[in-house]
């Protein structure tokens, strides 16, 4: 598991499943904008995708056209933006009562994907600036019929009100229009349906405590108790179903919770809440990752070794014994650990960019080669992994390959918004290689860059 930012990420036009008393709680004190922290792992992505696409294809949404990225916030939210990027926090998965609760909060973000809904935004976005537009000219009108400025300030404020109020109004709408898909979706998909009716029962307890007196045209998403009763008239029209959720997919996300708590929760919350003595695979996950990030490696390859014994299939679990391994300088052990993960999940890039990590820390040449194809082979499946371009560029490098560096390091710069490094570095790839498609490559990346800098970037 490994973190990043995502640098300038606008969020803006967005449509969150979740009230206001969930919203994301990155921002700081003085209301400076701190860039989202994005988490990459194997193991968590694979389950978010294995949930993912039975939606999709009861959405009749293709998944290539989607990028799921997971933020580490605390907050119980989930949201899409422009590009057909669907973000979860980290809290969702963690805080989720039942995996139907996750399922449900899915199912509502791809029916936003569906409609459309972000595509309509930015029309109604447009309107209500127009509305307020106006209603300052009326305003400027009525000042001047009437000598009043407070026939002014009224006429601007009433303009605003309302434009606000039907913006909120469109909103309210999508939101509904999405529960609705989730529960159709999750209906075709053969899953239970009340997990999103029992994430909504427990946001209206937060809701009740927090916004008793909060106006409901002033909010940017509707009451929750409404979502409520529309859930389940939706649930009650399509009548009970005896669905469930596939096993080996409840035990993944159960996994998949242990780590986030592991790695996101100080390591004496998670001995406290997960008990020494259980037997549960989840318990014992948890409290393996929490060994190692209290600094005893030992304790936590202990833990692991009795979940290998029981899963010796699980990629995921060999991948952790590596990690703890290289982050305990024991790159010798780290090797194998890693290698065997990659043979049982060689389609997954992460796993093979974190082999390719260790091969680059031995130093040596032929490992340097083989981590230059595994590198090559995860980007072939996710492009837009700015660390994984960094390390082909570092090893590019050190094997004596300038160009090839520069252009695997220009690539990273765009992606981290660095336009004016990854022009340089693409001009001078472009300057060094012969004529032939690597030097197209390296002109594309210098053109790419100059436009994003022309736009400001």
């Amino acid at each position: 598991m490994r973190w990043s930012r995502i640098p300038g990420l606008a969020v803006v036009l967005a449509l969150s499943v979740m009230a206001a008393c969930f919203a994301p709680s990155g921002a700081s004190a003085q209301g400076a904008r701190v860039s989202p922290i994005v988490i990459r792992d194997a193991e968590t992505e694979a389950t978010i995708r294995a949930f993912a696409a039975p939606l999709f294809a009861a959405a009749a949404v293709n998944p290539g056209m989607v990028r799921i990225i997971l933020l580490q916030d605390r907050g119980l939210n989930a949201f899409v933006a422009q590009g057909n990027r669907l973000f979860l926090n980290s809290g969702l998965l963690q805080r989720a009562e039942a995996p139907e609760e996750f399922a449900g909060v899915l199912a509502h973000e791809i029916g936003h994907i569906a409609g459309g809904h972000l595509l309509l935004l930015p029309e109604q976005m447009r309107l209500a600036m127009l509305r307020q537009v106006g209603a300052m000219l009326l305003g400027g009108l009525a000042a001047a019929a009437t000598r009043s400025g407070d026939a002014a300030m009224g006429a601007i404020m009433f303009g605003q009100a309302t434009a606000v109020a039907d913006l909120y109004a469109f909103t309210r709408a999508q939101e509904q229009a999405a529960d609705q898909a989730a529960i159709t979706y999750l209906a075709r998909a053969g899953w239970p349906l009340g997990g999103l009716e029992s994430l909504l029962v427990r946001m209206l307890d937060q809701e009740l405590l927090q916004t008793s007196r909060q106006d409901p045209y002033f909010r940017t998403h509707p009451l929750s108790r409404d979502r409520l009763e529309f859930v389940r008239e939706q649930r009650a029209r399509l009548g009970e179903r005896a669905g469930a959720l596939p096993p080996a997919l409840v035990r993944s996300f159960r996994m998949v919770q242990a780590k986030l708590d592991g790695f996101l929760d100080p390591p004496e919350t998670t001995f406290a809440r997960r008990p020494p003595d259980s037997r549960d695979p989840a318990d014992r996950y948890a409290r393996a990752i929490a060994q190692h990030r209290a600094g005893r490696a030992d304790a936590g390859l202990a833990l692991l070794a009795g979940l290998l014994r029981e899963a010796p299939g699980s990629p995921w679990l060999h991948e952790l014994r590596g990690q703890i391994l290289f982050e305990a300088g024991r790159l010798a052990e780290a090797l194998p650990a890693y290698r065997q993960a990659a043979r049982l999940a060689p389609s997954e890039p992460l796993i093979r960019l974190n082999l390719a990590r260790v091969l680059i820390e031995t130093g040596e040449p032929a490992n340097l080669r083989a981590a230059a194809a595994d590198l090559r082979a995860a980007l072939s499946r996710d492009r837009e992994d700015a660390f994984a371009w960094r390390l082909l560029g570092i090893a590019e490098g050190r094997l004596g390959n300038r160009a090839e560096a520069d252009v695997a390091l220009a690539e990273e710069a765009l992606l981290r918004g660095d336009a004016a490094g990854a022009r340089t570095l693409a001009a001078r790839a472009e300057q060094a290689f012969p004529p032939g498609p690597a030097r197209l490559r390296a002109a594309d990346l210098r053109r790419a860059a100059e436009q994003a800098l022309g736009r400001g970037g």
